[in-house]
């Protein structure tokens, strides 16, 4: 940046010393060579950095580059493959692109870029000579004098900037010289600020495109030889036979699974066991309301008493007729007190097993009513699991009974444990917008830490497959049957 300067302070001193030398063109000079410093290109920077969007900063270009400069008017234009696209006017937040002016502003951009230099016109005496078709119908529409200059970043070029002067002198080296540096200093910014604002499809096309000019031009010789070398080597490591394992999400279950429900309609009374509990068989682990039958046991009670009573007092008096009659009540009453009796025992639920409650938690229903078969408890054996894993339909052709695996649960990330297929499940589920078959598990090894319900990965072997393979597959697999559905 300092070297920039030193060129810029260099034009301008060269500009007063032909100020100097001739008074004619001293008034050009003090009006389109602005003394310019270090402070001022940082005011230009700050101006363009304080824009949030790549068309406020290029207009905010403009605007400043007219005023340093004295131009009637400055336009800043884009590279595109269809020639210049005006980008930003001074004066001007919103305009139209397909008008006959910027079309002209195009097209004299396009000549700057096409050429690859700075174009002004008139010429200056003894300037190089350059074609200058359309900067001459722009002069020719009321510009006394015009000046474009390109916007290289980094041996490319980019866009262009169109100056409309207000003298109708040629534009000298003292003119052009800082115009060139400033749009120097400034075109990074920009193209920074362009770049943010593109779509992620066209970021990457510019990637592919600028490693392709790495690639195929000259220079760069690092990175060819290090691709040249990488081919065979990922070649080779792609084509190596490794082992190939399915992945898929599983989790445990209890061997047995009983499920306590209630044995008839009735009210929650008690619960002693909430999921997690580790129970024993004949345990009482909740209670129904009982006084409903308890009542009712006692009424079958008392009719049993006096039945009873009443066949011994038939055979008493030898009177077989009422004696069969009241002993056959009272053998029903008798019946039905059972009954009641049996149904206040079924009333306290008790575990079937040793084990583990893993699910139903009844402690905040208490006093709640009941219907006859909903399901109350859970229990589990607390020694004795099945792993279940839901291996993708995707996947599913490559598991095999009797093939081993390890599970890795996520309250266990450390260890792994091995297991055997022992069962795959030939009906498919869907759940959570994914379809899976289930693969039953049986382990060779059980920790002491294993509770049902625990969640994990497990991983099937599936043979020896290549890393290519391995890598692609899914991809492959994909595309053929995308495109086999759109084929007639």
């Amino acid at each position: 940046m300092n070297e920039t300067l030193e060129r810029v302070r260099a034009a301008a001193r060269a500009a007063a010393s032909e100020s100097a030398a001739s008074p004619a063109r001293a008034d050009q000079a003090v009006v389109a060579a602005p003394h310019l410093d270090a402070g001022v290109v940082l005011k230009l920077q700050a101006a363009v950095l304080s824009q949030t969007g790549f068309r406020g900063a290029a207009t905010v270009f403009a605007n400043d580059m007219a005023r340093l400069f004295g131009a009637a008017r400055v336009c800043l234009g884009w590279a595109a493959p269809g020639g210049a696209s005006l980008e930003a006017m001074s004066g001007e937040v919103d305009f139209l692109r397909n008008a006959e002016l910027c079309r002209v502003l195009a097209a004299a951009m396009d000549e700057a870029l096409e050429q690859g230099a700075s174009i002004a016109y008139p010429p200056a005496a003894g300037a190089r000579p350059r074609i200058t078709l359309a900067h001459a119908e722009l002069a020719f529409r009321g510009a006394p004098s015009v000046l474009t200059v390109p916007l290289v970043s980094g041996g490319r070029l980019i866009g262009a900037m169109t100056l409309e002067l207000r003298n109708a002198q040629a534009p000298t080296a003292a003119v052009i010289a800082p115009c060139e540096h400033v749009v120097r200093l400034i075109t990074p910014v920009l193209e920074l600020k362009r770049e943010l604002e593109l779509p992620w499809h066209q970021r990457l096309v510019r990637l592919a495109h600028g490693l392709r000019e790495r690639l195929l031009g000259p220079g760069h010789l690092s990175l060819k030889w290090g691709l040249l070398l990488a081919f065979p080597l990922l070649g080779t490591v792609g084509w190596w036979p490794v082992d190939y394992r399915v992945s898929a999400p599983a989790h445990l279950e209890g061997a047995i699974q009983r499920i306590l429900v209630a044995p008839s309609d009735g009210f929650l009374r008690d619960v002693h066991a909430k999921p997690g509990d580790t129970v024993v068989a004949g345990q009482v682990l909740a209670e129904l309301a009982d006084q409903d039958l308890e009542l009712e046991r006692r009424k079958w009670a008392s009719e049993r008493a006096q039945l009873e009573n009443s066949y011994l007092s038939a055979l008493a008096k030898g009177e077989r007729t009422q004696y069969t009659v009241n002993f056959g009540k009272a053998d029903a009453a008798r019946a039905q007190l059972e009954l009641v009796e049996q149904q206040i025992s079924r009333s306290r639920i008790r575990a079937p097993f040793d084990g583990i409650v893993i699910k139903g938690d009844l402690s905040q229903t208490l006093g709640a009513p009941v219907q006859r078969g909903d399901a109350l408890l859970t229990i589990a054996p607390a020694n004795a699991f099945r792993l279940i894993v839901e291996v993708d339909e995707r996947d599913i052709g490559d598991v095999r009974l009797g093939r081993h695996g390890a599970l890795a649960l996520a309250a266990l990330p450390d260890s792994t444990l091995e297991f055997q297929v022992v069962r795959v499940t030939p009906v498919a589920s869907a759940r959570d917008g994914r379809n899976f078959y289930e693969v039953e598990g049986q382990f060779q090894n059980l920790p002491a830490a294993l509770r049902p319900g625990l969640h994990g990965v497990a991983k099937i072997a599936a043979g020896r497959q290549s890393l290519a393979w391995i890598w692609s597959h899914r991809v492959l697999d994909w595309a053929l049957l995308t495109v086999w559905s759109l084929g007639s």
